[in-house]
Formats: structure tokens, C-alpha cells, sequence
């Protein structure tokens, strides 16, 4: 499914969003453009019912029956001449309406100024349309030629003398009712403002349309440079699954957060290749180390089993069988105990501990190997406290020691010491063996690697014991460094978290592990 691509998920997400700000913004545009253009309209159109409304305000007259007050003061002025309009001349008007004045019957007539006439009938306004009614149930008085037929009058909304406006089919109009109750109405059609608001949306929505498309373009496009180091991430991925360990992500630009990401990766590729390269070696020097004294094992019963012997020759043979049994049996210790520790995700369990205290244990327990090799030991012990599992950490100690021992000079000397720094536990090992050369130093800790390879086998050494003394004293959360001169003697320091550190418990990563 489509759906399932991130650069699809990208691209609708984003066209979702384009779609809603189009849509506002359109939205919000067309009602201005709308309201401006009635806003106008409207403005037009109070501005009509003012000047009518002034005019509707004139004086009564007498009523056209003949009827005069009593008192002979009525002067009905001049007729309307042609630049005054009344009800006969904008249409009839019905007729006269009785006012129930006491002087006598009265009517309304409406007389408009030219000025006012210009308003609806100017060449370029001509579209503008009046009416105007006597007060609740009168007739009309009077009303422009243009007003539409069957004109409905407007309901009276309360006694607010305000101008109000209503839309009827085509017709915007307002009206306004005066403090007499009489009613004047001036509208207009409408059909060129609704004709031009329909076009401004169809370009809005042909504008709207495009931009979409090319924002949706733009990025599809963006969306597929973004996402193409990631193809190139996910086949360099499928190469490497493939067993092509040495293959790397090409990335041409690191300064993003992808060729950051690829970098990365490439740095874990390297260090998966290099675990598998060792691992591969490691099974290798194995099973070479094994093969040793299988090869003995067998030699030594053929040997035997060709013919007979006397009874002290089986018992030599038996004695070497035993001796590189016992070869074997070290050796396989040593693997089980390199693997536990690989297989171990957290620090050993640790209890506060005086550091000096463990090493007089392990000098006690190698006293005895080092008067037979004439080796003196000499100890500047301080209380120095740390947290550890004290089983694991003489294990470290005595194979330092016991180092020190095999490969030191006749009637050589060991020195050990103890001191505290600011942040760390710190222990010594020196001795005035024979050193260590330069070239054989960045590879002292790697397992079945022998700086003297021929003594080292010769005398039942596997390679294995400071890769074991390195893999605890990482496990605590300590380092183990080396120094060494030729002829001049070696230097062990093992540094330890205090004991009033703060713990940590982290999960030790792959790329911390030798393989």
C-alpha cells in the first residue's frame, strides 16, 4: 500500500495542511471582498434614505376634496411645476389619505428636489429605486419609475427609527421608518455584485488549485531528495545483511542529520566487522589452542598402545595425558569465563570493599610461587575503598601478580601499591622483568595473543588471563593500562571507582567487548 511509504505519509500530511490554509485564506478573502462591496452598496443606500427621509418631513397640506379650515387661512401655494415630484408623477399613489385632523381632512404629499431625483434617475445610477408609505396602513405616496412591481412593505421593527436592510431574491434593500410612523425603503439589484463575488471565487478557487498542485509537487520533490539517503542507507543495509561487511553508506553530505545518521552507522558497520573479524580469529586461535594438546593426548595413547611397557613408562604416560588434560581443562575455564563475561549485560554484583585488603589476600596466596623463583614482593598498601566483587578482583590481582612472577628476572622484585585520587581507587603492579616490546604493547590485551610466544605455550600459558583481568575491571567500571621498557621491567594500573562515587549501572554495549 502506498499509504505505508513515508514519502507518501509526508506528501498527504502536507497537502492536508496546504488544503486547510487554502481553504481559510480563501475563505476569509472572499467574505472580505464580499462585505466590502455590500458594505459600499450599503453605504449607498442609507445615504438615499436620509435625503428621502428629509423630504418625507414636509408640512401638511390641505386634502384635493375642496375642503378648508373654517378660519380662511389656507393657502394651498403653487402647483408642482417640473422640477417637483409627486404622487401623480411617480405613480399613482391611491387615494389621498385622511390624516383626522381637526381643521379638516389632510394628505400627504411627498415632494423631491431634483438634487434628490438625480440620485435615482442619473445616467450612471439609474439602477437605484424608491418607495415610500404614509404611516401604519397607509397606502404608498410615492416611488421611483424603476421600483419593482407588488414592492411588499417592510415590517415595522418596533419603534427603533434606525435604517435597516434586507436581502429579497435579487433586491438589497433598506428602509427606515420615521418618528410618524411613515416608511421609506430605497433598494437596488444586486445581480452585478453577486455575478462579480461568483468570479472572484472561481479565481480563488482556480488560484487555490494551483498553488496546491505546485505545492504538492514541490514536495514530492523535496520528500524524495530528503528520503534518498535513506534508500541509499536501506541498500547498503541489505548488502551488509548479505555478508559484505566491509560495504559503507556513500553519503555526499555528512552535515545533515541523515549523513550524521549515515556516519553513524557507518562507524557501527566498522565495529560489527571488526567483532566478526575477531570473533573469526578467536574461534581460530581456539581451536588451534585446543588442537595442541589433542594432538598430544593421542600421541601420547598411541605411543603407548603400539606395544607393551613396563608399568613406570605407562605411568609417565599417563602423568603427560594428565598434565595436558589439565592444559585443557584450563583453558576451557578460561573460555567459559571470557564467554559469561561477553554474555553479561550488567556490572557484577559489588559491595564496598578496601582494595588493600584483597591484594595482602593475593600475596598470601602467591607467596609461596615467588620464593621458589627468588622474587621478592614489596607492598605500599593505603586503605583505599571501592565497590566490587572481591572473588572477581583477586582473580585480577593474583594473575597480575602471578605475571609479574613467570616473566620476571632471577631473584627479580614485584613491587604493589595502593593510593587514592580524586575520583578513582588506584592499583599498582611493577616488576624488573624482562619489558615488553614497543610493538607487542597495543595488543597485550587481546586474547591468545603471547608477547613471548614460545615460553608462554611451553609453559601451559593460553594467552587468555589479562583479556579475562580486562574484561572484569571494565565490568566494574574501572580501566587497566600498561607501560613497559626492554630490560627495564613492566607496569600494571588498575583504576577502580571510589566507593563514595556515584553508581552507575550501564548496560555494556557490544562495542565495548572484545569478541
Amino acid at each position: 500500500m502506498f499509504t505505508k511509504s513515508i514519502r507518501w505519509r509526508f506528501v498527504l500530511w502536507l497537502a492536508f495542511l496546504l488544503v486547510c490554509v487554502l481553504s481559510g485564506f480563501g475563505f476569509t478573502a472572499y467574505q472580505l471582498h464580499r462585505t466590502n462591496r455590500f458594505d459600499q452598496l450599503d453605504e449607498e443606500l442609507k445615504r438615499r434614505v436620509a435625503a428621502l427621509s428629509s423630504a418625507l418631513r414636509a408640512p401638511l397640506i390641505p386634502s384635493n376634496r375642496g375642503d378648508r379650515p373654517p378660519d380662511g387661512d389656507w393657502n394651498p401655494g403653487p402647483p408642482p411645476d417640473d422640477n417637483f415630484g409627486g404622487p401623480n408623477r411617480r405613480g399613482p399613489p391611491g387615494p389621498p389619505t385622511d390624516l383626522g385632523s381637526k381643521d379638516g381632512p389632510m394628505s400627504r404629499e411627498l415632494r423631491i428636489s431634483n438634487e434628490i431625483i438625480s440620485l435615482f434617475e442619473g445616467t450612471t445610477t439609474n439602477d437605484f429605486y424608491y418607495a415610500t408609505w404614509l404611516r401604519s396602513g397607509g397606502g404608498l405616496i410615492g416611488s421611483s419609475m424603476n421600483t419593482p412591481p407588488n414592492l411588499p412593505r417592510p415590517e415595522q421593527p418596533g419603534k427603533d427609527t434606525g435604517t435597516f436592510f434586507r436581502n429579497r431574491a435579487e433586491f438589497r434593500e433598506a428602509f427606515h421608518y420615521t418618528e410618524r410612523g411613515d416608511c421609506i425603503l430605497v433598494g437596488r439589484p444586486i445581480v452585478t455584485e453577486i455575478s462579480v463575488s461568483h468570479r472572484f471565487l472561481i479565481w480563488l478557487v482556480a488560484g487555490g488549485v494551483t498553488v496546491l498542485a505546485f505545492g504538492i509537487g514541490g514536495v514530492w520533490l523535496l520528500a524524495g531528495r530528503a528520503l534518498a539517503p535513506v534508500e541509499t542507507i536501506s541498500a547498503a543495509a541489505s548488502r551488509i545483511s548479505e555478508g559484505n561487511l566491509s560495504e559503507r553508506i556513500n553519503v555526499s553530505q555528512t552535515d545533515n542529520e541523515l549523513g550524521q545518521l549515515a556516519n553513524t552507522l557507518n562507524s557501527t558497520f566498522a565495529r560489527l566487522e571488526t567483532s566478526f573479524n575477531q570473533q573469526r580469529q578467536f574461534t581460530a586461535d581456539a581451536s588451534h589452542e585446543l588442537r595442541t594438546p589433542l594432538a598430544v593426548l593421542i600421541s601420547e595413547a598411541q605411543t603407548s598402545l603400539a606395544r607393551e611397557r613396563t608399568a613406570p613408562e605407562y605411568r609417565e604416560t599417563i602423568e603427560a595425558c594428565l598434565e595436558t588434560a589439565q592444559q585443557m581443562r584450563r583453558l576451557t575455564e578460561s573460555l567459559l569465563e571470557l564467554a559469561h563475561l561477553d554474555a553479561s549485560q550488567q556490572q557484577p554484583k559489588s559491595e564496598p570493599l578496601d582494595i588493600a585488603d584483597v591484594v595482602r589476600d593475593c600475596v598470601n596466596l602467591t607467596h609461596s610461587l615467588a620464593d621458589k623463583r627468588g622474587i621478592q614482593i614489596h607492598c605500599e598498601l593505603v586503605a583505599v575503598k571501592t565497590r566490587g566483587n572481591a572473588d572477581h578482583l583477586s582473580q585480577v590481582i593474583t594473575n597480575l601478580i602471578t605475571n609479574a612472577i613467570h616473566y620476571n628476572k632471577p631473584n627479580g622484585k614485584i613491587h604493589l601499591g595502593t593510593t587514592m585520587e580524586s575520583d578513582a581507587a588506584i592499583l599498582t603492579v611493577n616488576d624488573t622483568g624482562s619489558g615488553i616490546a614497543t610493538e607487542d604493547l597495543p595488543f597485550i590485551f587481546d586474547r591468545f595473543y603471547r608477547a613471548d610466544k614460545s615460553r608462554s605455550r611451553a609453559e601451559g600459558r593460553s594467552g587468555l588471563g589479562l583479556a579475562i583481568c580486562k574484561a572484569i575491571v571494565e565490568a566494574h567500571g574501572g580501566s587497566i593500562k600498561v607501560s613497559s621498557q626492554i630490560n627495564v621491567g613492566t607496569t600494571f594500573v588498575v583504576s577502580l571507582p571510589r566507593a563514595d562515587a556515584p553508581q552507575e549501572n550501564p548496560s555494556r554495549s557490544a562495542s565495548t567487548k572484545t569478541l
